[in-house]
């Protein structure tokens, strides 16, 4: 009898653990590759907010051109500093985009 009860007790543990998934933070991550310098970056005029940052705009490769997208805040992370995103230049004279991160 008593084994029966570990065995069951064994088993909704396992069933119960098996069910329970941890939270995931979905990414999307695009690989951007062009020959073509993006133009140079707008400023932006921008007023500070307690608790937040301020990720600037940046310009986006589209449909074979480049567009701008428009800066916003980003929530704060207390020992985290905020890296825009930008264009880098690579081998070979190619452009490659880094996304806005946390560092």
């Amino acid at each position: 009898m008593t084994r029966n009860l570990a065995m069951i007790g064994l088993l909704l543990l396992g069933s119960a653990t098996a069910v329970y998934t941890p939270p995931v933070e979905a990414r999307t991550y695009v690989d951007v590759n062009i020959g073509v310098a993006p133009p140079a970056p707008r400023y932006e005029r921008v007023v500070v907010r307690r608790g937040y940052v301020w990720a600037p705009g940046y310009w986006q490769w589209r449909h074979n051109r480049h567009y701008w997208v428009n800066g916003y805040y980003v929530r704060e992370r207390v020992g985290h500093r905020w890296i825009p995103a930008h264009w880098q230049q690579g081998p070979r004279g190619r452009w490659y985009f880094v996304r806005g991160h946390w560092s």
